[in-house]
């Protein structure tokens, strides 16, 4: 693994040098190139847990990782030494009643890189080299920048998301869409709803700059958080609070769907669900993402214009504490990337 960005436990970051494992036949090891940094990450780093997830060991971050295959499985499954890779993050039983439908990002035994819900917890890909099963490492396309790439497992998410919007409500294509919150998340669902056909797609945050990215995106109008909002058919929330619910259930036209993607917190939830009855509304949530990497990767690469500018800032893996610090400073960064290796 060599060094690796560990959080040891709430308000405390280290770059520490951890052993390395033996490949199992289907392992592969992995050279990170970037690691993308989520708000969990920085929940763990501030506050020791994400939701029910609490920190109770050292545990390396990161669950957003890109590299090239040092080594590939000696079964021979997965992509040869040499390719530009970006690692799924999610081990699944492939057994369950969720995992056979297909919706194996809902499987009861599911394991994500870098997370806390389980123990011993799981390490992150925050690291030198990562020792990964072959079967979870998709290829970049040939075009496309590493550090562009590192977007591939926020945009699953994303794309999720708007898979959530197509079976409930038909999908974007024709209508106005509304995103409350312009963090990475956000972002990229404006990216892809505009790719998707979106005839108006309008933003709302609290922060100039993350507007300024969203236009960069495909966002057709930004507003700042608590300016009077269009009526729109589905609205996406990414922001993860409160008030955005209520502001996105207010500006659903009856019949309207709202796909919920932002994580809310467990208690204090308060929104206007009256008007779910008499307009008909939909409310629905989505986690993460169940396949479709590769999908993802091949959009960015036909859209690297869309793409690019959400990617804010990168740090070396010994900046990593001012990595995190700058991810929690909405209002000045959009994704941070953590860059492992050589310059």
């Amino acid at each position: 693994m060599g060094r690796a960005v560990t959080v040891l436990r709430a308000g405390r970051l280290a770059v520490r040098e951890w052993p390395g494992v033996s490949p199992g036949p289907g392992d592969a090891v992995v050279d990170v190139a970037y690691g993308g940094v989520c708000g969990s990450d920085v929940h763990y780093w501030q506050r020791g847990e994400v939701g029910e997830s609490v920190l109770a060991e050292p545990m390396v971050l990161g669950h957003e990782v890109v590299g090239t295959v040092r080594s590939a499985p000696a079964d021979g499954s997965g992509p040869p030494a040499g390719t530009p890779v970006a690692v799924h993050p999610a081990e699944t039983c492939g057994e369950c009643a969720r995992c056979r439908e297909g919706r194996d990002n809902l499987c009861p035994h599911l394991r994500y890189l870098g997370s806390a819900a389980r123990r011993p917890h799981t390490h992150g890909g925050f690291a030198d080299r990562l020792l990964v099963p072959g079967h979870r490492l998709v290829p970049v396309p040939a075009e496309l920048p590493l550090r562009t790439a590192a977007l591939a497992e926020p945009a699953s998410v994303a794309r999720h998301a708007l898979t959530r919007m197509a079976a409930l409500a038909g999908g974007v294509h024709g209508r106005h869409v509304l995103v409350t919150g312009a963090g990475p998340i956000g972002l990229l669902v404006v990216a892809l709803a505009h790719l998707d056909g979106a005839t108006e797609v309008t933003v709302t945050d609290l922060h100039p700059q993350p507007l300024e990215v969203a236009l960069q995106a495909g966002a057709t109008r930004t507003l700042t958080a608590g300016e009077p909002l269009p009526a729109v058919d589905v609205a996406f929330e990414s922001s993860g609070a409160p008030a955005a619910v209520a502001t996105a259930l207010g500006a659903l036209l009856p019949g309207g769907t709202l796909v919920q993607v932002g994580q809310l917190p467990g208690a204090g939830v308060a929104a206007p669900w009256h008007l779910t009855v008499p307009r008909e509304l939909t409310f629905s949530g989505s986690s993460r993402f169940a396949g479709g990497m590769a999908e993802t990767l091949a959009t960015i690469a036909a859209h690297p214009a869309l793409f690019a500018p959400i990617v804010s800032t990168e740090y070396t893996v010994d900046e990593a504490e001012q990595a995190l610090a700058t991810a929690s400073r909405p209002e000045q960064s959009s994704k941070v990337l953590l860059r492992f290796g050589a310059p």
